[in-house]
């Protein structure tokens, strides 16, 4: 046979090899996914979502602003997933790396001595069994990537890599967050202690008023006792609320890096909380969530996994080529001490113990595993979007009753101590009942607003906003 007769022997091989490659490798898709009509009750058709606002312009409250600016600085948690992020580049960068031939160099001397006895040599001929050697070598590998193998290794990477980054953005938002609503909850807690403080203040005032009636014979020594009592029962809750402060702002400390200590903060009365709420379409959803966006790349790596998975059942295509200097004597290293070698080699698996089959099952599983929690976090956000939007709608809706209670409730706790002043027809016991359910719907007034900016903040980060 001519050389040019092994050549297209060659090509034609080569080219029977590339185009099983084809069928090995298979390329991603994304599987289809159940992504829209996730939010319960919504009819919208209009894609403006308040997810695409930066965090800033939702948060109008400049010293919230500073926190948030400083626990993106500082947060620990953060820091951790952006130092995961530069360990997916460098395992991407590796993997780019591997389509590349390796090269070694080596020195090296090497001593033997072979036994008179082993040779096969007539007796009284003078041989040197003291030998040394010196060499200095090249020596390169390279896999042919044939069968896809790499090209799936450095998309799996990828996948890996982008996954990091959803993730450190998904760290992002859940932290403004949770920054965002410890404050709120900090803020509300300074307002009940404000009204738990000025109920004491009051009901202070009450009892010195009830001695004053028991010495006119308007009440007796019960209204007096209980009129203390309901002093005190307003008293005992502010150490409570104290400690509930400042476990919240430890709580902040936490989420901004510092050591334990007090927070700046404005008041509750001075927050305006997001009237428009836009959440646009479900489908979005894929685009704005990072941690969508996450579940949906590792799946992309197991489904990557797989087709490496495969590739082990093919044989792999290598070639080495070693290449230096040998001698005999160290001062001759360099003159005509040329050696060199190249090899081809094709392994095929035959017999492994059916290794290569339980991997590729074990891949097979753990891809649809990835799909089902892709699948899984899509349904999960869409229900933090309904939950949240839902939320905010009872706050608010809840907001228009509490002030016509309260109104009534104050009213009422006026009329009972000018009857009991005035008439025998009530007693004291109306009006404690009376200033107890006007301090009880105080309260849950400050809770139905920390509700409703808490919403607003939970549906911000359902939608995936705080990362752009």
């Amino acid at each position: 046979m001519t050389t040019k007769y092994y050549k297209y022997i060659a090509l034609v091989f080569a080219g029977g090899m590339i185009a099983a490659s084809c069928n090995v490798s298979k390329k991603y898709k994304r599987p289809d996914v159940k992504a829209s009509n996730l939010y319960r009750d919504s009819t919208t058709t209009d894609t403006t979502s308040m997810a695409d606002l930066p965090w800033k312009t939702l948060f109008a409250d400049t010293v919230l602003q500073n926190l948030i600016q400083e626990g993106l600085n500082n947060n620990l948690d953060l820091r951790t997933a952006i130092l995961k992020i530069s360990e997916s580049q460098a395992t991407l960068r590796s993997a780019k790396l591997a389509y590349f031939p390796t090269l070694d160099a080596g020195v090296q001397v090497t001593q033997a001595k072979t036994s008179q006895s082993s040779l096969n040599f007539p007796a009284g001929i003078g041989i040197n069994l003291n030998t040394t050697t010196y060499q200095a070598s090249l020596t390169a590998s390279w896999e042919l990537n044939i069968w896809g193998q790499l090209t799936s290794l450095k998309r799996q990477a990828l996948a890996n890599f982008l996954q990091s980054d959803a993730s450190k953005r998904a760290v992002q938002t859940q932290l403004i967050a949770d920054i965002a609503n410890n404050y709120y909850s900090l803020l509300s807690l300074d307002q009940q202690l404000v009204i738990t403080q000025q109920t004491v203040k009051n009901r202070i005032v009450d009892v010195e008023t009830m001695k004053e009636l028991k010495e006119g014979a308007v009440v007796n020594g019960a209204a007096v006792v209980q009129s203390e009592a309901n002093r005190y029962a307003a008293e005992v809750q502010i150490p409570d609320l104290k400690q509930s402060i400042r476990e919240t702002e430890n709580a902040l400390c936490i989420l901004l890096a510092r050591a334990p200590g007090p927070i700046k903060r404005t008041t509750l009365g001075e927050q305006q909380s997001v009237i428009d709420l836009k959440d646009g379409l479900s489908t979005q959803l894929l685009r704005n969530r990072p941690d969508v966006q996450a579940s949906e790349f590792a799946f992309r790596s197991a489904f990557e996994n797989t087709n490496v998975a495969h590739s082990y059942f093919y044989p792999k295509l290598t070639i080495t080529a070693e290449g230096g200097l040998s001698s005999l004597q160290l001062k001759n290293l360099f003159d005509n001490s040329i050696f060199y070698n190249l090899i081809g080699g094709l392994t095929q698996p035959i017999f492994n113990q059916g290794q290569n089959k339980a991997r590729y099952r074990i891949a097979q599983a753990q891809q649809l595993e990835a799909f089902n929690t892709f699948q899984q976090t899509i349904l999960t956000a869409g229900q933090e979007v309904s939950n949240a939007l839902y939320s905010y709608q009872n706050a608010v809706s809840k907001q228009e009753t509490r002030k016509m209670q309260l109104a009534a409730l104050e009213k009422s706790v006026d009329y009972t101590k000018e009857l009991l002043r005035y008439s025998s027809a009530t007693n004291y016991t109306d009006v404690l009942t009376s200033e107890q359910s006007l301090l009880a719907a105080q309260i849950s007034g400050v809770n139905d607003k920390l509700q409703q900016l808490q919403a607003a903040v939970n549906l911000y980060r359902a939608l995936g906003g705080g990362w752009k």
